[in-house]
């Protein structure tokens, strides 16, 4: 399949196109710009009743008046773009495919030859979030602002979240329960006075996996997520930045062995013990240094200690060449359930080493662009700007596209969009819909393609559409469906293709626990999909929580730092005062009313599900860890929640 890597077929539309949008676009901007000085969000309308001259009031005041002038001014302007405009949208294609081509050991031609379909199976991870990039005034209801700096931010964070590396710590000790958490700078790839990577020498012995572990075998589990060293990891670095820690305790025992069981091989996010990393793009742009997901910002906050954990410098081995920048209490972060089968945690990141991250409402064009800018630094291939405009494709006339955005790491084979049709109201002016895309993850001895299916939605929003979404559901199931028979080129007696995983992940806009949902709860969708989350309909795990944050405290000390929301949503008096609950129906009872009468963990409409049949036979496709993330806190109103799952042959497994 050809991907589309401009949105008109010819530079002549696209050049009329370009004179349309141009026309236009000063109309927008003014209009987007008054609107918005008339909705202000939760910190400023406390500073307005605290200082009736506060600032940003007499702004207002001042500058209302022009933009509503040259508003007047730019509609005879707008009015020709438009005409101009709208019969063009015709012949627009529905995304725009992008590539930053890494030669690097990293890049996606590298990672093919990474797994074959054998030995002891391949890890892949995924992550969505919605972002809410709408134009400002739009975005200012959710009680986010600042689009375009917000894109930005978003993609540096994201960006070195996926990027940092993963350290492996083995704590000899019995009587010791603490766990370094190991800095990049001081453990992997040194370097000396001329700048040049050194090797590190001592018990460090470099991989790809994330394990903790005492010498009894069992997981203390807590990972030392750091950002990026900096400098250029490219200088030596390849893909190989992760380590293991082996430290020394007082009984000299020894560290467990590297193929235990219990940790299921060093290279579980390299197939068959390959080596993976960072990619040669991963390098720190200008102004990471100030962002709160920038690599000095990430060592900062994980030498913090936490729970009041603090570990002392002589519960480590003295040999050890390269001292811990810091000590965390075992299992403070990652935790797994006597009855669970896969980690689970509220992290302060996105994983290390993501693969897939399938983004909702990144509905401005702008702050798409500055979004890629930013992921094209991780990831190798992107598609953006997807959807429709005008009466293209769908019953109404569209002014958003869907707001859908993927990025891949692996190359992507085929994509197909479908824009729902029976979205009314407000949902009806964006053109929300699924796209369906088919990446090549590995190919095996025989020259067999290795494919993954992964679709990512965004479902109707108004609560009280609930048949709405389950027709959308049905819609998602049935184009799906085509699409994996119209993409597919195997056949029973002759299987060109493996398929390795079907995922399907978005905003669904409807929670497991509301009683207003309960139709949505009971669709067949989550019969064919599993769900790591849920038990049934209308019943969650303990452990799982609500990605809706409460939109009126989302500046709050408390939660304006990854770390601070981290804390916060690990308790459950936290999680009811920031996460959003289920909306009550009787008048006058408000939302702070309700949580001391609520039970569960708050309102979960961002999914992560993955299919356990129709993949290849003997294969199996088994969550290794899932995680909500509190890295982009004061960016969106949503958690990114990720899943980490293990693809293995069954017969290796048994």
């Amino acid at each position: 399949m050809v991907l589309y890597t401009a949105p008109f077929p010819n530079s002549c539309l696209s050049a009329l196109h370009a004179v349309s949008w141009a026309l236009i676009f000063p109309c927008y901007w003014l209009l987007d710009r008054l609107v918005a000085s008339f909705i202000p969000i939760a910190c400023q309308k406390r500073q307005r009743a605290d200082d009736p001259c506060y600032l940003q009031l007499l702004c207002t005041v001042l500058f209302a008046p022009v933009y509503l002038a040259l508003l007047v001014a730019s509609l005879p302007f707008a009015f020709v773009g438009f005409l101009l405009w709208s019969p063009l949208q015709s012949a627009r294609r529905p995304y725009i495919y992008s590539r930053l081509e890494d030669k690097g050991p990293a890049g996606g031609a590298a990672l093919l030859s990474e797994w074959k379909g054998t030995g002891p199976g391949k890890s892949f991870c995924f992550a969505t979030a919605n972002l809410c990039l709408l134009p400002d005034s739009l975005a200012r209801l959710n009680n986010v602002f600042n689009t375009q700096a917000r894109a930005k931010e978003i993609g540096q964070r994201i960006r070195n979240g996926a990027s940092r590396p993963q350290i492996k710590i083995y704590i000899d000790s019995p009587t010791n329960t603490s766990i370094s958490a190991a800095s990049f700078s001081s453990l992997v790839s040194p370097q000396g006075s001329d700048g040049v990577a050194r090797a590190v020498p001592g018990s460090i012995k470099r991989t790809a996996s994330v394990e903790y572990k005492g010498d009894s075998g069992h997981h203390s589990s807590d990972e030392a997520a750091n950002g990026p060293a900096s400098g250029d990891p490219a200088e030596g670095g390849s893909l190989e930045d992760a380590c293991i820690v082996r430290i020394g305790g007082e009984d000299g025992g020894r560290p467990p062995e590297a193929d235990d069981s219990a940790s299921g091989g060093q290279a579980r996010n390299g197939a068959g013990g390959g080596s993976r990393g960072q990619t040669p793009n991963h390098s720190q742009r200008d102004g990471d240094s100030g962002s709160l997901g920038s690599p000095s910002a990430s060592r900062e906050s994980l030498v913090k200690a936490r729970d009041g954990g603090s570990g002392e410098p002589g519960t480590t081995n003295s040999k050890l060449p390269y001292k811990a920048s810091g000590v965390k209490k075992a299992a403070a972060r990652k935790r797994r359930h006597p009855d669970e089968a896969f980690d689970h945690e509220v992290s302060a990141f996105f994983p290390a080493n993501l693969d897939f991250l399938c983004l909702q409402e990144v509905f401005d064009k702008r702050a798409a662009a500055k979004l890629k800018a930013q992921l094209h630094g991780y990831f190798e291939y992107i598609l953006y700007d997807v959807g429709v405009y005008g009466c293209q494709g769908c019953c109404s006339f569209k002014c958003l596209n869907s707001g859908l955005f993927f990025a891949s790491r692996y190359p992507i084979m085929d994509v197909a969009y479908h824009c729902y049709p029976n979205g009314r109201g407000s949902d009806g002016l964006a053109s929300k819909g699924a796209l369906f895309l088919k990446v090549q993850v590995g190919s095996t001895p025989q020259d067999q393609r290795i494919v993954g299916y992964i679709s990512c939605t965004h479902l109707h929003a108004l609560p009280e559409d609930s048949a709405i979404r389950c027709e959308q559901l049905d819609l998602l199931q049935d184009w799906l469906a085509d699409f994996r028979k119209s993409t597919s080129s195997s056949s029973t007696a002759n299987p060109e293709e493996l398929v390795a995983f079907d995922v399907v992940c978005g905003d669904f806009n409807f929670d497991n626990c509301s009683s207003d949902d309960k139709l949505e709860q009971q669709h067949s969708l989550f019969t064919h999909y599993k769900d790591p989350c849920r038990l049934g309909p209308g019943e969650e795990k303990s452990w799982a929580i609500g990605t809706m944050l409460d939109t009126d405290n989302l500046y709050d000390e408390d939660v304006c730092t990854p770390d601070n929301l981290q804390k916060v949503l690990e308790t459950e008096e936290g999680r009811r005062e920031y996460l959003a609950f289920p909306t009550s129906k009787s008048p006058g009872a408000g939302q702070k009313g309700r949580k001391d009468l609520l039970k569960g963990n708050g309102r979960r409409i961002d999914y992560m599900l993955y299919a356990e049949e129709g993949l290849c036979p003997d294969w199996k496709a088994e969550v290794e860890e899932f995680s909500f993330i509190t890295q982009l806190s004061g960016l969106t109103d949503h958690l990114p929640v990720a899943m980490r799952l293990m693809v293995s042959a069954g017969e290796e497994e048994a």
